[in-house]
């Protein structure tokens, strides 16, 4: 080859390379570039944000995100004919009408209480009279429901439904083992609350086991059009084969949503969200928090997902404060504690959020059959790793903790951390378990002294995903799988020491458990993106106990 053709490939390559990097740059900024430009909408600063969207659709013509901000910036500068010619081309897109009625509310209503809206969008508002009505009493009956179904709260006999509607109405869900709806259960009817974020939780009782039922929404007494099913859990205490994904690490990226998809083919009996959830980054601006939820509960894949799987969440730093940083050991201090809990009870359908009010958190313990999961917070009550002997967990949650382990009778137990519990996983770095080294040791002693078998941990934090031990001296082996690149496009690299791990797509955590078996087995897989499995792993309840050869 000659020496101009040479050059001429290498010329070739090199912005090609760059063409890479700048698009996996973009990509991997998207969950964080529309979030600054609210905080900035939020605190005033409309023309900074403004020229950001602008300068984000010079490159990115039809970016959604972009023109819902610009017309959310323009609400707030009362420019409403310029935020209607946003709006309207952000639908027109493709993007849900109900991101304008669901908010955040505060920044849209410049916008959403003005009669040229209404006017505007009189289709989608189904203007029966003309736009002097206010839009409650113009939604039409499948635009009421904003977000949601989420399925969560699941047991043998009952399941509860999170949902938020454009206005407080009634709610009530309907269930049935027959997909024609034959002789439904009827929940009780719920109004959805205001102070909640116009969101309520829809609990049916009376159900079978290990049963697949069909469900429907009314909502304001209308019947919605979707019909969805979930199953009930195997009977509580019993042995089963049932499967478990797990996976934090999700922030917003258009592209990797499909994730959901992948996920909800596998009919998992449940999900559990680690952290990092949405990355929010904004413990003192509510806007920018709900702004992230609204998002991705707009998204049908995910819409899909959660409706049929039983969804349970704790936070990471990224969710409850900012990157790598922690709540402190009191309850009101900082002040932004609360109201960020809050917001994220308002958005999840956990089992119970710590202590409630008066030991706020959002630790949580579920079971399913003979295996009992323990959701943990690492950050309401964690201390600065740099101060004497800190806390991760605060006392009153360490307690429980010790309490549960304690009363556990299932055959596995599995202990649920927002962030790694081996050593060396993130070098440098205190935010893991290693900057809580006396803590790690106080739990995994607590579980040798008191002989607690079939221990398995889990974690998230690390853009990636993977297997490790964790070698004990008093104890047997415990085994830590992490996964924590749902959606996101940053990856972290590959840490020596694993028993195998993988970061070259997106992936999810999937748990199978059979107890059925005279060795009860559990096997640990990562699924990517692409519903490929890329590593295995299984192990015996047998290599779990303190009483085996050692």
């Amino acid at each position: 080859m000659k020496r101009k053709e040479k050059y001429c490939l290498l010329l070739f390559a090199c912005a090609a390379s760059f063409i890479v990097i700048a698009v996996i740059f973009a990509a991997e900024q998207y969950k964080k570039q529309n979030r600054n430009a609210i905080a900035q909408i939020v605190d005033g600063n409309y023309d900074a944000a403004i020229k950001h969207f602008e300068d984000y659709l010079k490159e990115h013509a039809g970016d959604l995100e972009s023109l819902y901000g610009l017309a959310v910036a323009y609400s707030q500068k009362q420019d409403i004919d310029t935020a209607i010619t946003y709006a309207k081309r952000a639908v027109d897109a493709g993007l849900p009408f109900g991101r304008f009625l669901a908010g955040p509310r505060d920044l849209l209503e410049p916008l959403t209480d003005d009669d040229r809206f209404l006017v505007a969008f009189g289709s989608n508002l189904r203007i029966l009279h003309g736009p002097a009505l206010d839009c409650v009493a113009v939604f039409g009956s499948n635009l009421e429901l904003l977000h949601g179904p989420m399925l969560g709260c699941v047991t043998d006999s009952s399941a509860k439904f999170w949902v938020r509607t454009a206005n407080q109405v009634p709610v009530q869900v309907l269930t049935s083992t027959s997909e024609k709806m034959d002789s439904p259960i009827n929940s009780s009817v719920v109004k959805t609350n205001k102070d909640k974020d116009y969101t309520a939780v829809v609990a049916v009782e009376g159900l079978n086991p290990d049963t697949r039922y069909y469900y429907e929404l009314l909502v304001n007494g209308k019947k919605q059009p979707n019909r969805w099913s979930f199953r009930t859990f195997p009977r509580l205490g019993t042995k089963a084969r049932f499967q478990v994904g797990f996976g934090g690490g999700a922030g917003y990226t258009p592209q990797h949503e499909r994730m959901w998809n992948t996920i909800a083919s596998h009919n998992l009996t449940a999900f559990l969200f680690l952290g990092d959830n949405v990355y929010i980054d904004n413990p003192t601006r509510q806007a920018v928090q709900q702004y992230c939820y609204y998002r991705r509960q707009s998204r049908a894949e995910y819409r899909n997902f959660v409706a049929s799987t039983g969804i349970y969440a704790i936070w990471d730093d990224h969710d409850f404060t900012t990157n790598d940083s922690w709540g402190g050991p009191e309850i009101h201090e900082p002040e932004w504690k609360i109201p960020v809990w809050r917001t994220f009870m308002n958005n999840w359908n956990n089992p119970y959020y710590a202590g409630g009010k008066s030991q706020p958190g959002c630790w949580f313990d579920f079971s399913i059959a003979d295996v009992d999961f323990f959701m943990l917070d690492g950050r309401y009550y964690r201390m600065n790793p740099k101060t004497e002997n800190p806390s991760m967990l605060g006392g009153a949650q360490k307690q429980w903790l010790f309490e549960k382990l304690n009363a556990s009778t299932g055959t596995f137990k599995v202990i649920a951390s927002p962030v790694p519990w081996a050593f060396g996983v993130k070098p440098g770095s205190l935010d893991p378990w290693q900057g809580y080294q006396a803590e790690r040791e106080e739990i995994f002693s607590f579980l040798e002294a008191n002989k607690i078998d079939g221990v398995i941990l889990i974690s998230a934090d690390r853009h990636r995903s993977e297997a490790r031990t964790i070698e004990r001296e008093n104890g047997y082996t415990l085994y830590e799988f992490e996964s924590s690149r749902l959606t996101n496009v940053h990856t972290h690299g590959l840490i020596p020491g694993a028993i195998f791990g993988y970061n070259e797509k997106c992936s999810f955590g999937l748990l199978t458990f059979d107890t059925t078996v005279p060795d009860p087995q559990l096997t640990y897989q990562i699924i990517n993106i692409d519903n490929e499995t890329v590593h295995t792993l299984s192990l015996g309840k047998s290599q779990l106990t303190h009483t085996k050869n050692r």
